[in-house]
């Protein structure tokens, strides 16, 4: 792999850092809401121990971004890329979540679109999981473009199996897709 999965990203309302250790505390604070994980695979994230284990495997991912409103300066979710794939020459995008106050204003959409430019600078494809009862996530990658294309257990780090939907989109899908907005 030659290029960062950590860059620094943003547009006119957020930013994307390289996720930090000392951002515990205020991501913690974000996602110890409950109603954050409700659709998500793993629905005990917000209990400190259990979201302690997903932080520890961001850190670990060395893909991991925390994302901030510009306007506030304050964490509102987290994402990051993971598992490139060098004989595919491919990277999944996941472990997406934003606080509740974020939801509805378009955020994700934005987070994807910086991420999604900026990796296909080097990849040719981009892969999502998303928990199959998780369908609020579901719709919005569908929303992106990607497409379904299979199911798999997914065991997230430090985490029983779970079954996940398999979506992808591709370099050229996401080209013909941004160049008609």
């Amino acid at each position: 792999m030659n290029f960062s999965i950590q860059p620094t990203l943003q547009n006119e309302q957020i930013i994307l850092y390289p996720l930090q250790e000392s951002d515990f505390e205020e991501l913690y604070s974000v996602a110890s809401d409950p109603k954050v994980w409700e659709q998500h695979p793993n629905k005990d994230r917000w209990k400190r121990e259990v979201f302690q284990n997903f932080f520890t495997g961001a850190m670990e991912s060395k893909g991991a971004f925390k994302i901030v409103d510009k306007s506030t300066g304050k964490i509102i979710g987290c994402t990051r890329y993971y598992d490139y794939n060098e004989s595919e020459n491919g990277i999944l995008i996941g472990y997406t979540f934003y606080g509740t106050d974020s939801w509805g204003k378009g955020i994700n959409p934005q987070v994807k679109k910086l991420m999604l430019d900026y990796i296909f600078q080097f990849v040719p494809k981009v892969h999502f999981h998303v928990g199959a009862t998780n369908l609020r996530s579901q719709i919005a990658v569908s929303r992106l473009g990607a497409e379904k294309t299979g199911e798999e257990d997914v065991t997230y780090f430090g985490e029983v199996p779970k079954l996940n939907f398999i979506y992808e989109i591709t370099k050229e899908h996401w080209n013909n897709l941004t160049a008609k907005n």
